[in-house]
């Protein structure tokens, strides 16, 4: 089966609140998720996206079987990490380098 990745990444200080928060939020929408020691994951219908926080950002992960999936997943991540980064005024930097491997 083809798989389509894409990771991103959003420069904070705050990587661990923000990507607990993503989380809580989908989680709390009925999907299957968690989060535990600066990692997490969600399980949406299109794919899986996964959470990794560090000192200085939150890196995203999104992977699924279609290329426009990963860009409705990628969309609705970086949509909502956005929102609730108003005030630390958030980006997200996408990477697709990995996109198409197989598995």
């Amino acid at each position: 089966m083809t798989e389509f990745t894409s990771v991103g990444r959003s420069a904070t200080d705050r990587a661990s609140r923000y990507g607990s928060q993503l989380v809580k939020h989908f989680t709390h929408k009925d999907l299957e998720g968690s989060w535990e020691d600066g990692r997490g994951f969600v399980r949406f219908s299109l794919g899986l996206a996964e959470f990794t926080a560090s000192d200085d950002a939150l890196t995203m992960r999104v992977v699924s079987s279609s290329e426009e999936d990963v860009a409705r997943l990628r969309d609705v991540v970086e949509r909502h990490l956005v929102r609730f980064g108003v005030r630390d005024e958030l980006t997200v930097a996408w990477d697709t380098a990995g996109s198409g491997s197989e598995n």
